[in-house]
């Protein structure tokens, strides 16, 4: 609720190493298609938020409301299955995205395809 709040201008947030699973990441996401979230980068290394979670953070980045420009999402174990819903977000005219980090996720030769595709298209 915080990030949603009209008072609050914050614009980065690091919330690395903090287990908030797919959950949490729905929250965050949640916030960030909000018309008053500020936020404009993301932390969230080592919070397993596995695919589910990436799924979440993808669709939140193709919302209108959302100003997200870095978003750091290594060792989540997000897979290829949440790669492919991150590079279609990204694939997007409304995403604002520009700085991704995906390190150390079990992103085998699909998701790196996936990504491929991506820039193919960008």
């Amino acid at each position: 609720e915080a990030l949603c709040h009209s008072n609050c201008t914050l614009q980065e947030l690091y919330l690395g190493h903090n287990n908030i699973g797919p959950d949490g990441a729905q929250h965050l996401a949640e916030a960030l298609c909000h018309s008053n979230c500020q936020l404009q980068t993301l932390h969230l290394d080592n919070n397993d938020i596995g695919p589910d979670g990436a799924k979440y953070l993808a669709e939140a980045l193709c919302h209108s409301n959302c100003k997200l420009q870095e978003l750091l999402l290594g060792n989540n174990n997000i897979c290829d299955d949440g790669v492919k819903n991150l590079a279609e977000a990204l694939c997007r005219s409304n995403c604002r995205l520009i700085i991704l980090y995906v390190n150390n996720n079990n992103i085998g030769d699909a998701g790196a395809a996936l990504f491929a595709d991506m820039l193919r298209y960008d």
